[in-house]
């Protein structure tokens, strides 16, 4: 095969790589009933006048699977972390014991869980969307390549077989995470 052919190949599949590492990213942050430190991701502290994201600033843990528990580094930063996960929007209601912060993560109600699923299947469309842009730039740059009209449609067959084997990966990654959100 064509060095250039397979050089756009490994660039599609690339892309098509990336578009799966983003979803699987944006998937460990929708919550599925279980507390995971990742849930605090967003949250950043007022540390010294510069905002900090929490994991730089306290440690995160999880001693059971509805509860999370931060452990500051500087005691001092108690209530300033309390106050950042409060004004965070995550909905969760943090107690302070003068030590840790504990966080008791509430079971899921249905609303919430359909609202989560939908939530999941819109970063699938997305990783799709992904997916298929790198399927058309491959697409676009084979057609630019000085090849014979049958070794045009083979490598865009290629590419055709890369974007279904990636698509197939979105669709059972949200399947399993559409499993997981509804499980009570």
């Amino acid at each position: 095969m064509n060095e250039e052919i397979q050089m756009i190949l490994d660039m599609a599949e690339e892309q098509m790589t990336a578009s799966i590492t983003h979803l699987e990213k944006a998937f460990i942050k929708i919550r599925a009933g279980k507390a995971n430190p990742v849930m605090l991701s967003s949250v950043t502290v007022d540390y010294y006048g510069a905002q900090t994201p929490l994991s730089q600033v306290a440690n995160v843990n999880t001693p059971d699977a509805r509860t999370l528990v931060v452990q500051p580094w500087e005691k001092n930063l108690l209530g300033e972390i309390e106050k950042s996960i409060i004004n965070s929007n995550l909905g969760f209601n943090p107690m302070n014991n003068g030590d840790i912060i504990i966080i008791n993560v509430p079971p899921l109600t249905e609303e919430r869980r359909r609202d989560l699923a939908k939530q999941a299947k819109s970063e699938s469309e997305d990783a799709k969307i992904g997916i298929r842009s790198a399927r058309q730039e491959a697409n676009k740059e084979l057609k630019k390549l000085e090849i014979s009209e049958d070794l045009l449609k083979n490598a865009e067959s290629d590419v055709q077989d890369l974007t279904d084997k990636f698509i197939t990966k979105v669709e059972n990654a949200l399947s399993v995470k559409e499993a997981e959100i509804m499980k009570v």
